[in-house]
């Protein structure tokens, strides 16, 4: 068997042993799980370290030719003087000979020798494992949603200086216009013309101030014209096209934009004029505009408001009556020499947090035994019951059985203890890792009337509460909210969070309607605990009213 033989059966074999190895190898919404992400960084290190290995092949053969070319310029330079004289001496007419029949031909089976085959097989062998259209659209989106709920301008984003980060961060990266404009463009594929506008705006405004790029200027006003006049902005869609035709005057979809634009632009203000109508009717109908907008983004904007910082209502008034204190929990007994930090965070629904509940070893151990199970975060259809992926959770998480091994059932452990909730008929530990731009929009955690059949698999009832571990620090971003009562609580590594869903009437708490806030930087981990009403008859009972 030859080299190339064994090479190609090499490259067979590895691909039959990586097609062999776990589900969680394979390509599954890379950009939901920043922790997944990182193992193509590692990937990508290894192309580099291959591809490197083939530029110095390539290189030391260019040096072999050039050697070559070096030696056979001398001689053919003296040669050629006197080709007779030269050719006399018999060593020079045999040289000639062998140089002819042998040499030039080992010269061009080295010129021809493909020195890349090593970097192909890895590159092949590693292609398998790399994000594909969905994950450059699903970061991009991610990009585009971090945009909207931090209300970042496109130049922030595009230079890297996010709020709340160090202006000297060693990995701050910046977008080229070839960004800016792929952005643009999947925006555009979404019919998304708001965030078409702003890219390519963006793409423009670079290219403006001098930037060089395989992007031409005209393409992205062809792109900006048709998105600004989407949204119904004839006038500034006409400016764009204006322009596009000064830097290409012979363009034939813009040439014919130009004569379409005016002529809606004149038939809209003829229009405008007619139904103009009194300042009073004017200022009414803007006015129901404006409420009915108001009306459809109020949850939205209260959320993303509290994301941002802004909003949150913890007056004087309520601030004093949250309190830090020691718990043991009614003096139990491994608490009692031992109590945990446990501070208010609301008032009504009742938030508690404890601090250092959870060691770091203990929560890299959870990571560990969480990380080859990821996938993407479900939610269970309210009309069908089936479990499906959403936009609106961009995570990926897994469950941990307390057999599974002695930390989850210490943590189990711990749970009960503290909140004094028997954990039999909860559900297993549930760990998440948030992607770029990583969210779980309002939700609740217990299933309401509407939805009879939530939970009824289980058979143990409803969600009656819920604890939360967070296992990583988040730079900026993900904050845990609660828009109906305006709270905010920011992730705290190694700290929990707990509250009750349901009153001890057994009637869902609205108030708790709560949302994980997209991560803006860092990389966030939590872990959950979804405590079930079975079991819990004699350790919280019923209140007599509805609630209680």
């Amino acid at each position: 068997m030859n080299k190339t033989t064994m090479e190609t059966w090499s490259v067979w074999c590895i691909l039959l042993i990586s097609s062999l190895l776990p589900n969680g190898f394979a390509h599954s919404d890379f950009y939901t799980s920043v922790g997944q992400m990182t193992d193509l960084l590692f990937i990508e290190k290894d192309l580099l370290t291959s591809l490197k290995d083939y530029i110095k092949a390539e290189e030391s053969k260019l040096e072999q030719v050039k050697h070559w070319v070096e030696k056979m310029e001398t001689l053919i330079t003296t040669a050629t003087r006197d080709p007779e004289g030269f050719l006399g001496h018999p060593v020079n007419a045999f040289k000639l000979m062998k140089r002819l029949n042998t040499e030039w031909g080992e010269v061009e089976d080295l010129v021809l020798k493909d020195m890349s085959d090593g970097f192909i097989s890895n590159l092949t062998i590693q292609r398998q494992h790399f994000p594909n259209d969905e994950d450059q659209a699903g970061a991009a989106k991610a990009l585009l949603r971090l945009q909207d709920t931090y209300n970042l301008k496109t130049e922030v984003i595009s230079t890297g200086d996010l709020p709340g980060l160090p202006a000297d961060l060693p990995y701050k990266s910046t977008l080229t216009v070839e960004d800016c404009f792929e952005l643009g463009k999947i925006a555009y594929s979404e019919a998304d013309y708001y965030h078409t506008e702003l890219w390519m705006t963006q793409a423009v405004r670079q290219l403006d101030d001098g930037e060089q790029s395989s992007v031409d200027a005209v393409t992205a006003l062809d792109y900006l014209s048709y998105s600004v006049y989407q949204q119904g902005e004839l006038e500034r869609a006409l400016e764009h096209t204006k322009r596009l035709l000064t830097l290409d005057p012979t363009h034939q979809r813009a040439n014919g934009n130009l004569k379409y634009f005016e002529y809606q632009l004149a038939k809209q203000r003829k229009v405008e004029k007619e139904q103009r109508g009194t300042e009073e009717e004017k200022e009414e109908r803007e006015k129901g505009e404006a409420d009915r907008k108001k009306d459809v983004h109020t949850e939205r904007k209260k959320y993303e408001q509290l994301c941002r910082g802004e909003g949150v209502r913890l007056t004087p008034r309520k601030q004093s009556r949250l309190f830090c204190r020691f718990y043991d929990n009614n003096r139990h007994p491994y608490y009692v020499l031992g109590p945990v930090k446990q501070e208010d965070e609301w008032d009504r629904p009742r938030i508690v947090r404890y601090h250092n509940i959870i060691s770091d070893r203990e929560m890299e151990k959870v990571k560990e035994l969480a990380k080859p199970r990821l996938r993407r975060a479900t939610i269970s259809n309210p009309v069908t019951g089936v479990l499906e992926t959403a936009h609106y959770r961009i995570s990926k998480s897994a469950w941990l059985a307390a057999y599974e091994h002695p930390v989850v059932d210490r943590i189990n452990q711990r749970i009960e203890d503290l909140t004094g909730l028997d954990m039999k008929t909860a559900e297993e530990l549930q760990v998440a890792n948030y992607g770029v731009g990583g969210q779980y929009e309002p939700h609740y955690d217990f299933g309401r009337k509407d939805e009879p059949d939530a939970f009824k698999e289980l058979g143990t009832g409803n969600r009656i509460a819920t604890w939360l571990f967070y296992m990583s620090d988040v730079s900026a971003g993900g904050a845990t909210v609660f828009p109906e009562v305006g709270a905010a609580v920011k992730p705290i590594k190694g700290t929990a969070v707990f509250w009750y869903n349901l009153f001890p009437s057994g009637e869902g708490d609205y108030n708790t309607r709560h949302a994980a806030c997209p991560v803006l930087m860092g990389n966030k981990w939590v872990s959950n605990k979804w405590i079930h009403e079975r079991g819990q008859e004699f350790r919280r009972p019923c209140g007599l009213h509805q609630t209680d």
